[in-house]
């Protein structure tokens, strides 16, 4: 199918955000990427912004930046294009906007979540509220600390505060669930599985791995952590169903009779 129009104006407003921001550098990351809420450096405009950024090109020839985009872009074309063709162009620009905005909810309050916790754990230790300060704000703790709280606690909290999540990846995630709503029998191939894969069994399989892999913070292949917004991509899912749900229960109402 051919790409549809919103689909190639998304595309090129993600490539311009992709090579602006990579030739400002950091100011625009800190910009327009979303910060938790209570850190200094939120911006409201962020969880609008922070669907459009992707992950830069770093100096030392890692590709992981250019992946990023290049996986959701070919996402977006493949699935947006399909929907948008039914859909038309309003509705489609509205669920992809939603979707990520539910993203940024669902990860916002997963960090809420870790931060207070992991804070609360801290106070509960008698830990005094300066060196707590300093954990926050420059990741600096005492070997005393250590003693009483463990180090997956200290960076749970100074993560939790200070990292930032960008990506298109939570709207695409609702334009999967999108998909397989619509087209459950369509088979999708992916990368190392040679066997098709219907959409009613391939995109709830996608999120069960991301739901997995965000509660136990850490990469299927390995022990540290994935540096992916696991939950941004479950709270995309979740809002695209919700939607989906609710236009095909409200679909006839329009057509009824008394």
């Amino acid at each position: 199918m051919r790409m549809t129009e919103t689909v190639k104006q998304l595309l090129i407003i993600n490539i311009i955000f992709y090579i602006g921001s990579n030739y400002i550098g950091d100011v625009a990351y800190q910009l327009f990427s979303l910060y938790y809420p209570e850190n200094h450096s939120f911006k409201f405009w962020q969880p609008l912004t922070s669907m459009f950024m992707h992950a830069p090109v770093y100096g030392n020839g890692s590709s992981a930046g250019i992946m990023h985009i290049v996986f959701n872009m070919f996402a977006l074309v493949s699935f947006g294009s399909a929907l948008e063709h039914f859909w038309g162009a309003k509705k489609f620009i509205f669920f992809y906007i939603s979707c990520g905005l539910g993203a940024a909810l669902l990860h916002v309050g997963f960090n809420y979540f870790e931060y207070h916790q992991a804070l609360a754990a801290l106070q509960e230790a008698n830990i005094p509220s300066n060196a707590i300060a300093a954990i926050i704000k420059d990741g600096k703790y005492s070997n005393d600390i250590l003693q009483k709280i463990p180090l997956s606690i200290l960076e749970q909290l100074y993560f939790s505060f200070n990292g930032t999540s960008l990506g298109a990846s939570g709207a695409i995630y609702g334009l999967l669930t999108a998909f397989a709503f619509m087209f459950p029998m369509a088979e999708l191939g992916i990368m190392f599985i040679p066997i098709p894969i219907k959409a009613k069994y391939f995109v709830p399989g996608l999120i069960a791995v991301d739901l997995f892999l965000g509660f136990k913070g850490s990469s299927l292949f390995g022990s540290g952590g994935t540096g992916i917004a696991h939950f941004a991509h479950v709270g995309g899912a979740l809002t695209g169903f919700l939607m989906m749900w609710y236009w095909k229960k409200n679909s006839f109402n329009k057509n009824r009779w008394n």
